[in-house]
């Protein structure tokens, strides 16, 4: 590898940024930088801009901008070859693909069709298979390299948004952003799958501490032998009354051993009265001495010191052992307590801010001690030298930027914890994946206290009022207010609100898996008449068009927690393909226990009648919509 060296950005290196950013500039105002490889060499950096429809590719010994590549929409990850001559760049829309670039003539050379949102591409050790996670479709393609077509497919748990091959290439680790199981269940976390390369199957699921999700990163240590996944730890069974000491959510990374394929523990990144919100990518220093970890909500990173954080949890024992002296300067007696601490990773690690300006840390690679890390709201790219007592940054433009608009001021609020009391989480914290929910049930004080209600995609949350299950929140921009006061627990200006209301509006529903070539199935054809006929009545409370009366009733659903004969709001039944679990208490893990198990006496939808055929039918229909 050559030397590797952080230069300042010269007045023609400059214009080169400009004249580059300028033509990104008339293809989409914003770049959005998600993603980021190295070459084998370490010369070039290639930088995946997602609105940009492009991949920029800096000489990091120079400091400059090489080229800009336009690639199709929406590019969401990238792997390098092992001789650097190609780039494959997964593009994330419902007929996803993946385009292959060839790396010396910067130019797209071919594309691979994938499944619906591919992200997260890994190359396979002897550089014949791509493994690319299809999120939208709960599943791993197996790509040809050779014949640039698809082998197979492995189902996972819940969208796949990262992946890892371990050192000898047998084993693939998929982080699955969300769980798949009710929401009132006693467990309720995101998992890791384990896909065995060569069988092609998913042989073992690595279960998170209860309350873990939004997965947003796996890697893999140097020496192999080490997994870090990037995660939130959400303490939902406690009524959000406070944020102090992460009484709400905490921000986590969870280590796994690889040789035993089993969780190691759970370590938080925040302090005790300084939240470290969504954590995002991670990333080793070559000699696995250095771990990074980007924090997209609060706009820094932590640097920890790896050899010296597993020595700490390596001295923690599994139980409380007699006669054995207390440490009490430690607040982990047992290895069970470590995912409580809030005090672990004091001497082992340092967070540093990034530079003012650079917002939305999202990926992250090192070369050498340098890390480089891609800010996705200020489409910059900072660097920093982790070996530094006294570390400097540098922060580099990938473009012009464009006039702020209020949706993308509002998506900013919406993941920044800035906004909140002591940082510990963002809005995004509880609706990643573009507002949506994390599936947890969560005891607002609201509705009162001890009735925890399933979260809520925001999707269409301005033009489907009331808001909140039981309706408590007269219109959408009511419940942004109360958000920001009884969630994130602070005082902001009214131009914070009213851009969050933008941004919220401004939202889209994206495609159903279910469909086929964009339109519905036979199968939804057949239960779209189902369910529009009054035989069962599914219509008369999810008319077409928002799929929503907005209108509430008593359907039987009221559980334990909830008063007698409670009337919940209709939700829209648009994107209820990705919205599981069901119910206002998320205790209906499909649609099939909706209206089946969940629907006594037909209250609401009248499917009794119906054969297990039309079910299936009528359910294919709801999940294409």
């Amino acid at each position: 590898m050559n030397r590797l060296v952080l230069l300042t950005l010269s007045q023609s290196a400059l214009g080169l940024w400009l004249t580059f950013a300028a033509a990104a500039a008339e293809s989409a105002p914003w770049l959005s930088p998600n993603a980021l490889a190295a070459s084998p060499d370490g010369s070039a950096l290639f930088v995946a801009c997602a609105t940009g429809q492009r991949v920029v590719v800096m000489d990091t010994q120079a400091g400059t901008i090489a080229a800009s590549i336009a690639v199709p929409p929406n590019p969401s990850g990238l792997a390098v070859s092992a001789d650097g001559r190609r780039l494959w760049v997964t593009c994330g829309n419902p007929a996803g693909l993946v385009a292959v670039v060839d790396t010396a003539s910067k130019q797209v050379i071919a594309r691979i069709p994938a499944g619906h949102t591919p992200n997260a591409p890994v190359v396979s050790k002897d550089g014949k298979t791509l493994y690319v996670c299809n999120r939208f479709n709960d599943d791993v393609s197996f790509l040809n390299l050779a014949t640039n077509k698809e082998t197979c497919r492995v189902k996972v748990e819940r969208e796949p948004v990262a992946a890892a091959l371990t050192r000898d290439g047998n084993f693939l680790l998929v982080a699955n952003l969300l769980h798949q199981r009710p929401a009132d269940a006693d467990n309720v976390a995101a998992v890791l799958s384990v896909i065995d390369t060569a069988a092609a199957k998913v042989v073992k699921t690595l279960h998170l501490p209860n309350g873990s999700g939004s997965l947003n990163d796996v890697r893999i240590s140097p020496g192999g032998k080490s997994a870090v996944i990037t995660h939130i730890l959400s303490r939902f069974n406690l009524p959000t009354t406070q944020l102090d000491r992460g009484w709400i959510n905490t921000n986590a990374m969870t280590l796994v051993d690889i040789e035993h394929m089993e969780v190691l523990n759970t370590v938080l990144l925040d302090n005790v009265d300084q939240g470290a919100a969504n954590p995002w990518a991670a990333a080793w220093t070559p000699d696995g001495k250095t771990l990074v970890i980007t924090h997209a909500g609060t706009h820094e990173i932590s640097i920890i010191d790896f050899p010296a954080l597993l020595a700490k949890l390596a001295s923690v024992p599994r139980e409380t052992l007699a006669g054995h002296p207390a440490d009490y300067a430690s607040a982990s007696r047992t290895t069970a307590d470590v995912p409580n601490d809030l005090a672990f990773l004091v001497n082992v690690r340092r967070r540093l801010k990034l530079p003012a300006g650079d917002l939305g840390p999202r990926a992250v690679t090192m070369l050498g001690n340098l890390a480089y890390i891609a800010n996705y709201f200020s489409d910059t790219l900072a660097v920093v030298d982790t070996a530094t007592a006294y570390p400097k940054w540098q922060s580099f433009p990938l473009g012009t930027p464009p006039a702020m608009t209020a949706e993308r001021q509002g998506e900013i609020y919406f993941n920044d914890a800035g906004i909140c009391f002591q940082n510990w989480q963002s809005c995004a914290s509880c609706h990643p994946g573009d507002a949506r929910m994390d599936a947890l049930n969560w005891d607002l004080p609201n509705d009162g206290i001890g009735n925890p209600k399933n979260n809520k995609s925001l999707l269409l949350v301005h033009r489907t009022p009331p808001s909140m299950s039981l309706g408590v929140r007269e219109t959408a921009g009511e419940a942004v207010r109360a958000g920001i006061r009884h969630i994130l627990f602070s005082v902001q200006p009214p131009a914070v609100g009213d851009a969050l209301d933008a941004y919220l509006k401004a939202l889209r529903p994206v495609p159903s898996p279910h469909l086929q070539q964009g339109v519905l199935s036979p199968a939804a054809e057949r239960g779209k008449a189902l369910f529009n006929d009054e035989a069962t009545s599914c219509a008369s409370c999810h008319p077409p068009g928002l799929f929503t009366d907005l209108q509430q009733y008593e359907v039987g659903t009221a559980g334990r927690c909830d008063k007698p004969n409670q009337k919940f709001d209709t939700p829209t039944l648009i994107e209820s393909w990705r919205t599981a679990p069901y119910l206002h208490d998320g205790s209906a893990a499909t649609i099939h226990d909706v209206i089946t198990s969940h629907n006594r006496g037909d209250a609401h939808g009248k499917t009794a009648n119906l054969t297990e055929p039309q079910r299936a039918d009528l359910i294919e229909y709801v999940l294409s919509l």
